[in-house]
């Protein structure tokens, strides 16, 4: 436990919650679980297209939003940072797929050993290794990438919803300028739905439900973790935990325990496979949310995680109802929300990234490569975006490297 970085106190965190919480963090934290909230249909999508029962895709995602809330309120309490947990896209894209192949007991088999890999590489420190070696403007490509789509799905309304879109985004814009004491996300949100109201929403689909997560006991075959549960363990050490990271430094965090982040995923992925659930980790998209500058205060951003946390479990046992409002809400509504929280964010990641003189060619091949979306080996962007960013650097910046560098005459005057 000793390469485990030490948080602040969970016994004052109920008292420095109410102490820190304001209209700026609260709002955040709201976007923040409507964004993972909406996730919960790319799971739904997923498991449709394998083929998957519409019953054991409502367990899933039910279990991706209790388990992974409970770890979203210990997380950022203990630490004092904006950490919200969710679970992995692509982990649950490869789980999907795999379910139909080896069976759901192998499948969740293969995600214990996944998570008891990820516990493993967090408990022995391997983590703040990886991510000195890795340079940050690398990692802030990556995330640059990673985050691009959000920034574009903000903007592409403005083809086939002009006037709605219009609104949300001057209303955020001019709020920023003019209204300094209400959060732009607030008046982005309150000018939407007003939106929507005026022009007759119809709600009559939405219905209500109650169901909680399902115990399952895992099987271990050699084949679903060949074919699965290693590259799940790659996804979560080497591709959500610097994704995070690299968030939570950009926003002009000092330190960020990335030891501790990778082994309470490793641990909520093992608990989670025991639970129809492929995965828990550090929520990327929801922590450039959290920790932006929308969320006020830099030392307060750790109240909108624990509300993201909150809202997860609160709505986990009613996502069939959840789901019903999602859909009857037209889709570019929460994608501008979404944009609009990470703007700041993207313009910092992509500072960081290209506005130095060090490790340019490797950022800008981190960027381009996140931003494609392309999977290697059944493993996503981001992976290899680190990956080859640092080779790319490694063979045109090699100067740029710490480690390349002579070693000065510290008596020389």
């Amino acid at each position: 436990m000793k390469h485990i970085e030490k948080g602040v106190s969970l016994r004052r965190a109920p008292r420095d919650f109410l102490r820190d919480l304001n209209l700026e963090n609260a709002s955040t934290g709201l976007v923040a679980g409507i964004l993972g909230l909406s996730v919960g249909v790319v799971h739904i999508s997923a498991g449709t297209a394998a083929g998957l029962d519409s019953s054991f895709i409502m367990i899933w995602v039910i279990s991706y939003l209790m388990i992974n809330g409970l770890f979203g309120l210990f997380m950022p309490a203990y630490y004092r940072l904006p950490l919200p947990m969710a679970n992995s896209i692509p982990g649950a894209l490869l789980f999907a797929a795999i379910i139909p192949v080896v069976g759901l007991e192998a499948a969740l088999g293969a995600t214990l050993i996944a998570g008891a890999i990820a516990l493993v590489a967090g408990l022995t420190g391997v983590m703040s290794l990886v991510m000195r070696l890795i340079p940050m403007p690398i990692v802030m490509g990556m995330v640059a990438g990673i985050l691009l789509s959000f920034g574009l799905n903000m903007v592409d309304p403005l083809e086939h919803a002009m006037l709605p879109a219009s609104i949300m985004i001057l209303a955020f814009f001019v709020s920023s300028r003019f209204l300094r004491k209400v959060p732009p996300l607030i008046v982005a949100m309150l000018a939407g739905m007003a939106y929507l109201m005026t022009t007759g929403v119809d709600f009559s689909g939405v219905e209500f439900s109650m169901r909680f997560p399902e115990f399952v006991v895992p099987e271990f075959t050699l084949g679903a973790f060949l074919a699965y549960g290693l590259p799940l363990a790659i996804i979560l050490v080497g591709m959500e935990t610097p994704a995070g990271i690299g968030l939570v430094k950009g926003m002009g965090y000092k330190s960020a325990p990335a030891n501790a982040i990778t082994a309470v995923g490793g641990l909520g992925t093992m608990v989670s496979a025991f639970f129809n659930l492929h995965s828990t980790c550090i929520a990327a998209p929801m922590t450039g949310v959290c920790a932006s500058p929308e969320a006020g205060r830099h030392d307060g951003r750790w109240v909108a995680a624990v509300i993201a946390g909150a809202i997860f479990v609160v709505c986990a046992p009613f996502y069939g109802f959840v789901v019903s409002l999602i859909e009857a809400t037209p889709g570019y509504f929460i994608a501008i929300i979404a944009g609009l929280a990470l703007v700041r964010v993207i313009t910092s990641a992509m500072s960081i990234a290209f506005a130095g003189k060090k490790h340019e060619m490797g950022a800008l091949f981190a960027f381009l490569i996140a931003a494609s979306g392309l999977q290697i080996l059944e493993i996503g962007a981001s992976f290899w975006a680190l990956v080859l960013g640092v080779l790319v650097s490694l063979i045109f910046e090699t100067k740029d490297f710490e480690f390349v560098r002579p070693k000065t005459n510290e008596s020389a005057v």
